[in-house]
């Protein structure tokens, strides 16, 4: 019974992670900016090269490792032996649940600096898109919206 509640468990934390997984490709849009003006820029690729976008911290990959880890320390020993392996386990979960999260979610991204044609040369990173990929001397368009930008050919 208790490898069953672990591994559903374990199977709701992996669901949860990649439910926080969210695309910052230059072709995703979100919500909120589907139907939004944007502002749109022109501009020259100046260089680019591949940087790591770090992942999301939130609170759901502790929380699903210290359950996991506490019930799995819980099943260790029996009385007070049994409570102190659970909230060890707890603890240890939580932490290496946060990592879980983090590594699942970072992504590989890139660093495109743009001259645009007002004068200004500005830096933009955004997650990889598959079959886009930018040079030097490449035609671009800046799509600004709601606070964010985005560099697109």
């Amino acid at each position: 019974m208790k490898k069953r509640y672990v591994v559903t468990l374990m199977l709701s934390a992996v669901l949860a992670l990649g439910g926080c997984a969210s695309s910052l490709t230059g072709d995703v849009y979100s919500r909120d900016d589907a139907r939004a003006p944007q502002t749109v820029r022109m501009g020259t690729v100046e260089s680019v090269r591949l940087v790591q976008i770090e992942g999301t911290k939130t609170v759901i990959g502790p929380a699903a490792g210290a359950a996991i880890g506490g019930v799995a320390g819980s099943s260790v020993g029996g009385g007070k032996g049994s409570a102190i392996a659970a909230i060890v386990g707890a603890l240890a979960g939580g932490v290496a649940g946060a990592a879980a999260e983090e590594g699942i979610t970072r992504t590989q991204g890139v660093e495109i600096t743009v001259h645009e044609d007002g004068g200004y040369t500005r830096a933009y990173v955004q997650e990889v898109a598959e079959g886009v990929n930018f040079a030097p001397g490449d035609r671009v368009r800046i799509m600004s919206v709601n606070g964010q930008s985005r560099v697109v050919k």
